[in-house]
Order: structure tokens, then C-alpha cells, then sequence
């Protein structure tokens, strides 16, 4: 009993590391889109050994886009933001974890069922070049407007406006907004960090559930 118990333990981990091998490294889209233009406009992937978040440089246009932000605690006009930085997660994990210290058993176990998802926003100053966890992307400006309508698209709305969580912040910069879609390990942070970058232009593994692996994916690919 114990040893068909081990075997199905074994049969299941290596299925899992097959999986994440072949999400990785089969790419998607399959055939890479040659007609995005030059890429003239650069995005930071920000990553931390379990999360994802897409970075975008603060200028007139994106100040317009997401003016509305600014109502939610954003300081969006505020003269030395430099950077907003989008992620998107599932709402226990997402607001009660601001740091390992503060890790709890339920938003885990919610983050492998089924959890409503949110929206975080925050406005920062500039990053250094050789941050840790900073990856510097290129791509075009079709690619960037595309990916601007995405993350927009990711924000919940009602009555036509978005909608911020009352009383869910890290700190003084940022905000929580409700969002589209349901939350789980399979389809999480890191797979809607890959979907925007795909409709930026890039190509990403078809899985990647965890940062490691969405960072390699656009290294292999593109």
C-alpha cells in the first residue's frame, strides 16, 4: 500500500515538473508576429520569487489613460511619479499577504481553489539599472498600446467607473481596485503578467505559473 501511495506521489510530482517544462519552452503564440514596428518603448517586468508585476513609465498620455486612478489614491500627477506598477491577484492572498512575515493558512488555501481577483496600483520614483528582480523589455508602440488597453480592461468597473477596495493598502502610494476574473494557482499573477505581455507582442512559455518561468520563457523566445 505504502509503496503505490509513494509510486502515485512520484507519478504526480514528475507530471507537474513536465508540465512547467513543457509551459515553458512551448511558446505561444507559436509563430512570433513580425509586424509590430520598431520597439521603441520600454516596460519593466518586476518579479519577486512568487509574483509579477508589469511597470509602466509615467508621461502625459499614460497620466490621461488612468486619470481616474488619481480618484482611488493614486497619485498619478504627482510630480516625481515615475513608474505605475500593476498586478493583478486573487483578493485574500493578494491583500493580506504584504509580506512573507505575514503569510496566514486561509488566503493559501483560498490561492488553490477559487478566490475573486483584484487589482494593485502603485506609483513609485525610478528604479535603478541593476535592480534585482527588474527586467527591462522592448516593445512597440502598438505593442504598448495594446498592453495599456489590456491592463485598463483588467480593472472591474460599475456605473462605468472603477472601484477601489476601502481600507486595502500596503502603504501610502498604492491602492487595491476590484478586477476581472477568478483567481487560482493554475491561472494566477504570473499567467496574467503573460497574457499582457503577449498582447504587447512578446512571446511567453504557454504555462508559466511562477516567475522563474515566465522570465525564461521571454528570454527563450523572444
Amino acid at each position: 500500500m505504502l509503496r503505490r501511495v509513494l509510486r502515485w506521489i512520484s507519478g504526480g510530482v514528475l507530471l507537474i515538473v513536465l508540465l512547467l517544462v513543457l509551459g515553458t519552452v512551448v511558446p505561444r503564440p507559436f509563430f512570433a508576429d513580425d509586424a509590430n514596428g520598431a520597439k521603441d518603448r520600454e516596460i519593466l517586468l518586476l518579479s519577486n520569487p512568487i509574483h509579477t508585476d508589469i511597470a509602466l513609465r509615467v508621461d502625459d498620455d499614460l497620466r490621461l489613460v488612468f486619470a481616474e486612478l488619481q480618484e482611488g489614491g493614486i497619485a498619478v500627477n504627482h510630480p516625481a511619479a515615475a513608474y505605475l506598477v500593476f498586478g493583478w491577484g486573487g483578493r485574500s492572498f493578494y491583500i493580506q499577504t504584504p509580506t512573507w512575515a505575514d503569510l496566514k493558512p486561509m488566503p493559501v488555501l483560498r490561492s488553490f481553489t477559487l478566490d475573486s481577483s483584484v487589482m494593485h496600483v502603485d506609483v513609485t520614483g525610478d528604479f535603478p539599472a541593476d535592480l534585482a528582480g527588474v527586467k527591462r523589455l522592448r516593445i512597440s508602440e502598438a505593442g504598448y498600446q495594446r498592453l495599456v488597453a489590456g491592463i485598463r480592461a483588467s480593472f472591474a468597473r460599475n456605473d462605468d467607473r472603477i472601484e477601489v477596495v476601502s481600507g486595502a493598502a500596503y502603504g501610502l502610494t498604492d491602492a487595491f481596485f476590484e478586477a476581472n476574473g477568478w483567481f487560482n494557482a493554475v491561472a494566477g499573477c504570473n499567467t496574467w503578467s503573460a497574457a499582457m505581455l503577449r498582447e504587447a507582442g512578446m512571446r511567453t512559455g504557454w504555462w508559466t505559473p511562477l516567475p522563474p518561468l515566465l522570465r525564461w520563457s521571454i528570454d527563450l523566445h523572444n
